[in-house]
């Protein structure tokens, strides 16, 4: 017992000095940070939005917009098909929650319709299949009567809607980012919803117009010898524009075609700026390598035609192709502000939601709040601090002393570790500190009760304290393993401040493995050598 190995005593040194230091930046504001040296400027814990104030935004993904566009892409993919080989057929449309149906009026060219109809199937993307290729996403089966039904598979629906969570996930992830909202909180809830906690954002409103917009943008053809106000022609559909022409006019409608000539996938980069003839604010936009030569060979076709640019079933702008452009990029004009069209930038930037999303809650917190959260989380730890170490230096006197200073190398460890982490605290977090402490304790009111029973059996000083350890340690690392696994469901099963109570409790749990049985172990064989005591008060 009386011997430590000096290789302990530099690691609780170099342990209790980092903790120091990677927990000091939290004394400073982020200016007094950012105002020192870069080798100095360490990482601060993140301050969750019930702390620091902001927008809490859950949303909801609407799944079957995914589906019902799969369905509009076959009967639009069916109506070319067999028209290309002159199949004749009526009643074409989507004819149920997951069917496409229509009906041949020769029933004999079934095996030909069979045949081009299979073409538009798509490969399932995610599944798990064992053998063979991957299966196609729908089935055409064809009655006797010529009655055709294109079916999706439910395999297909349900991969559809969980890709369409996931990549509506990394869509609000680029958006979001693009706005420079700091430690931003993106994660799935349920199976079709996402939690967006925005800390310290003053402006939701402009958040929420950005995520509630899919910002699917299309390139298609005018139809211009069809009139917008008669029912549009086969392929064909009206579409408003986003604004009025002029003043409180009305909103123009055209009549643009179904086909989609360039699509907003295939953007690369898109910037607000100012339009040199007119002057004012536009998006400029540019395509990859694809994209770019496929808007080349369809302005080059359509010389003299107009176009519409449609952004989510709006069109932006009309106009005349004048000359082929063959650059592979071009810009957008509207009536645009200049927040309008920075904020389109950032989301063609960011690219299309595969659907649209709603938003089902909505809190914003006050930075008046979180500081009050704040302030209270401080005074209660304070609070249970000071208790415990009336408790323990009552009870134990001078090792319940050397429990106290354990107590406190743990606190700065705990925040120096979630700082390193650049973890999220939250009210949650403040309580799983608040606990650890009381945890950390009970380590050392285990080992103080065991030398106590060593004392009186009437051991020495030095064989009650290494007894002591000996046995306390079993039953701490038991009970600190339990603890563990259980944070560790919370963690797996849980979200948001959950989940940081349980990182919490977890860092929490180790640092005070650390303090109540290596540095308290220190601090006794260093006052076992200097006292040198005969017995030990019990």
């Amino acid at each position: 017992m009386l011997y430590f190995a000096p290789w302990k005593t530099a690691l609780v040194i170099l342990v209790t000095l980092a903790g120091l230091i990677t927990a000091a930046p939290n004394l400073l504001s982020k200016q007094q940070l950012q105002d020192l040296p870069s080798w100095l400027q360490l990482p601060q814990v993140n301050l969750g939005l019930d702390l620091r104030g902001g927008s809490h935004l859950l949303l909801e993904v609407d799944t079957s917009s995914v589906l019902r566009d799969r369905l509009e892409a076959l009967v639009e993919g069916a109506r070319e098909e067999l028209r290309k080989e002159r199949i004749g057929y009526t009643n074409l449309g989507i004819a149920g929650t997951n069917t496409v149906g229509l009906k041949l009026r020769d029933p004999s060219q079934a095996d030909r319709a069979r045949e081009l109809l299979n073409k538009l199937g798509q490969p399932i993307q995610g599944g798990a299949f064992s053998l063979g290729a991957t299966p196609s996403d729908m089935t055409v089966d064809i009655a006797a009567d010529g009655t055709v039904r294109m079916t999706l598979s439910e395999v297909a629906v349900r991969e559809r809607a969980r890709s369409a969570v996931t990549q509506s996930i990394e869509i609000v992830r680029r958006r979001i980012d693009q706005t420079g909202v700091n430690e931003p909180t993106i994660q799935v809830q349920g199976s079709d919803r996402i939690l967006v906690q925005l800390p310290g954002l003053d402006d939701p409103e402009r958040i929420e117009r950005l995520l509630g917009t899919t910002a699917k943008l299309a390139f298609r053809m005018l139809d211009a010898s069809a009139d917008p106000n008669s029912p549009p022609p086969p392929g064909a559909e009206i579409l408003e524009g986003d604004k009025p022409r002029a003043g409180n006019g009305p909103v123009p409608k055209y009549v643009v075609k179904r086909r989609v000539e360039v699509s907003g996938d295939d953007l690369v980069d898109a910037q607000a700026g100012y339009d040199q003839r007119s002057g004012t604010p536009m998006v400029s936009f540019r395509f990859d390598t694809a994209g770019a030569k496929r808007f080349a060979e369809v302005t080059q076709q359509n010389v003299g035609q107009p176009f519409a640019i449609v952004l989510d079933n709006k069109v932006l702008s009309a106009p005349v192709i004048r000359e082929p452009i063959l650059g592979g990029s071009g810009q957008i004009t509207g009536n645009f502000s200049v927040a309008e069209a920075n904020d389109l930038a950032v989301l063609l930037r960011a690219g299309a939601l595969p659907a649209p999303l709603k938003v089902v809650e909505k809190r914003v917190v006050g930075p008046d709040l979180g500081a009050d959260a704040i302030r209270a989380g401080t005074i209660a730890i304070i609070i249970g601090f000071v208790l415990v170490n009336i408790f323990m230096v009552g009870v134990y006197g001078l090792f319940g002393l050397f429990a106290v200073a354990a107590v406190a190398l743990n606190l700065i460890l705990i925040l120096g570790v979630l700082s390193l982490m650049q973890a999220t605290l939250s009210l949650p977090g403040i309580a799983g500190i608040l606990l650890t402490i009381g945890m950390a304790v009970d380590a050392n009111v285990l080992i103080n009760e065991r030398i106590r029973e060593e004392a009186r059996l009437g051991k020495s000083p030095v064989a009650s304290l290494d007894a002591g350890f000996n046995r306390a340690f079993s039953t701490i690392l038991d009970a600190n393993l339990t603890t563990l696994i259980a944070m560790g469901v919370l963690f797996a099963l849980g979200s948001g401040p959950v989940r940081g109570f349980a990182v919490t409790i977890s860092v929490g749990i180790a640092t005070s493995m650390f303090t109540a049985i290596t540095v308290v172990r220190m601090m006794m064989v260093m006052w076992l050598k200097r006292a040198r005591p005969k017995a030990l008060a019990v």
